[in-house]
């Protein structure tokens, strides 16, 4: 298989780096090699963390080339438009439209969403509303069961859902398993 290289971003808090360790995780347990690495300078002050995971294909660096990547999770709109310039050409975007306003700046979210989906001809935009209101903690592993459901990642559903305990605390596990399962679903509903 070609590495498959996924770009994730968001604000920090979102759990960027936790997506990055489960995607990972989800893929070693397939038989696969992974890579990840973090760029959280500004997590601590509500800005910009992105992260570079890079499944399959034959051991290289972790850090995806400008361009490279096949795949754009966004936790926050805003914050992938920061970060198309790594998205290849004919590469998906899979991002939830709810801004967080990274470093507590207001922003009008219509002009972005616009953008991004008259920029990129592969993109899913998907209403966060819906998780936000039920799991405000657990988006990212909701935009997880989207992209797991859209079918870009070499693996199911169980491989990455057998993930999450080997990562997370116990008394967070059931929470997340829920809000993956209703990423799947706002993802089913926009197409």
């Amino acid at each position: 298989m070609k590495t498959l290289s996924i770009m994730i971003a968001g604000v920090g808090g979102q759990g960027t780096v936790l997506t990055s360790k489960l995607i990972a995780t989800a893929a070693m347990k397939i038989g696969l090699n992974a890579r990840t690495t973090e760029f959280i300078g500004m997590a601590q002050r509500g800005g910009c963390v992105f992260g570079h995971t890079r499944i399959g294909g034959e051991p290289a660096s972790p850090i995806i080339p400008l361009a490279g990547a096949d795949v754009l999770m966004a936790f926050e709109p805003s914050e992938a438009v920061r970060q198309l310039h790594f998205l290849a050409e004919g590469g998906k975007l899979i991002a939830f439209d709810t801004p967080v306003f990274p470093l507590g700046q207001p922003y009008d979210v219509a002009p972005v969403l616009t953008y991004l989906r008259d920029t990129i001809a592969n993109a899913t935009i998907l209403d966060g509303n819906e998780v936000k209101s039920k799991f405000p903690k657990a988006l990212n592993v909701a935009l997880l069961g989207a992209a797991v459901q859209s079918g870009v990642f070499p693996f199911d559903a169980e491989a990455l859902k057998s993930a999450l305990p080997e990562l997370l605390p116990e008394r967070f596990v059931e929470m997340n398993l829920k809000a993956f399962e209703l990423g799947g679903k706002v993802y089913e509903a926009a197409h």
